[in-house]
């Protein structure tokens, strides 16, 4: 008697089934951290729309730790999240490797530092300053028989993101060495003068500015 009037019961408005289609719908939007939404983010690049994942319901996260088996195949780290990937790549350098928590936490104060030093969406400035620090043309080098020389080429997509987010990184891990700013300082400003296509404050743009000039000579 119970079960049938249980199964007779319908939960809810109509709508229940669609959310349930969607893949992972939430019953609250989900937010990064818990404040940073992820509604509104635009790309202006429409080549890294792809590879930036800040769309969808794989992408939305409350955290940039999701556990996901990104390397399992060529070509999978694409649909991982953006702020993952960026997690991720503070985790370099022998002595931080597999320190997730730790990356996690730097990535929350970065995001602190940039929404009260700009005002604006911490994910908007990141998806901003990897399509502004990814290299679009680089050398490559041609040779046969012991004789090599560069010829320049484009760079595809993915490559773009991947290497956008090691120069982040690596300009952050730079001038957080041996200074009194703490590392999520530093990563705000980076990205911050990445997204401003700084290239004084932002050591990525200058490697990006440098790695561009070198592939013109080489055309």
């Amino acid at each position: 008697g119970i079960n049938a009037e249980y199964m007779g019961m319908d939960y809810g408005d109509d709508d229940g089934g669609q959310q349930e289609e969607e893949l992972g719908g939430y019953n609250s939007d989900v937010k990064l951290f818990g404040k940073f939404s992820y509604e509104d983010i635009k790309l202006t690049d429409p080549s890294l729309k792809d590879y930036i994942g800040v769309v969808g319901p794989r992408s939305v996260r409350y955290l940039p730790h999701s556990g996901g088996r990104w390397q399992v195949k060529r070509f999978r780290k694409a649909a991982c999240p953006i702020v993952e990937r960026l997690t991720c790549a503070l985790m370099m350098h022998g002595r931080n490797n597999g320190k997730k928590l730790m990356a996690v936490n730097h990535i929350k104060h970065t995001f602190e530092l940039i929404f009260l030093q700009t005002g604006e969406n911490p994910i908007q400035t990141l998806v901003k300053a990897v399509e502004n620090a990814g290299p679009r043309e680089d050398s490559t080098r041609i040779g046969s028989a012991g004789v090599v020389r560069l010829q320049a080429c484009d760079v595809s997509p993915l490559r773009r993101v991947n290497v956008a987010i090691i120069h982040l990184v690596k300009g952050a891990r730079k001038s957080a060495f041996r200074s009194i700013k703490s590392f999520p300082e530093c990563l705000a400003d980076e990205l911050i003068g990445a997204a401003n296509k700084n290239s004084t404050s932002s050591s990525a743009i200058k490697t990006k500015d440098e790695i561009e000039r070198v592939a013109q000579g080489h055309r």
